[in-house]
């Protein structure tokens, strides 16, 4: 995948009491490129307390991927049962929300619990996808690097708020 199709980079962003927030240009413009979408699919990580974000021709992708898996796998009594419950985390759990053209998107109420987003949404590119956090959590995450915190940090004094 070009380097260009790839989410990269970071921002933090105030979420309003309806949920409304800004997707930074940097991300919108990826999404854009790999396809004519104004659409952000939102998904519950599935190792961090935070939300995943991606494109739709990504869910397509994760869907090829998906079927890969259970080709390989389907010597296994369980491979049935661990692709059903695969797909259901992949695409039951998720939510795809437009964005106006100035970038903003709401955050369904449901997307907001499972991320704990609150007043700030912390958006940090990663690869194929990008994660939408709460700061807060990002901060006290014991799995999250100290270099990586930095950039939280960073993203809150910016905004002169004490990290």
């Amino acid at each position: 995948m070009a380097l260009e199709h790839l989410f990269q980079g970071s921002a933090l962003n105030a979420v309003d009491a309806k949920g409304r927030v800004s997707v930074p240009a940097f991300l919108r413009s990826v999404i854009e490129r790999r396809g004519d979408s104004r659409t952000i699919v939102l998904a519950k990580h599935e190792a961090f307390p935070c939300l995943s974000a991606y494109d739709p021709a990504y869910a397509a992708l994760k869907h090829a991927k998906l079927e890969r898996l259970l080709e390989k796998e389907e010597t296994s009594a369980d491979a049935q049962l661990e692709y059903q419950q695969r797909n259901l985390m992949a695409f039951a759990a998720t939510e795809e929300v437009p964005y106006d053209p100035s970038g903003r998107i709401v955050l369904p109420p449901m997307m907001r619990r499972k991320g704990g987003l609150e007043d700030l949404a912390l958006f940090l590119g990663t690869g194929e996808t990008f994660q939408i956090w709460n700061p807060t959590a990002f901060l006290k995450d014991a799995r999250i690097p100290d270099d990586m915190k930095d950039i939280a940090r960073f993203r809150l004094e910016e905004k002169g708020l004490k990290a």
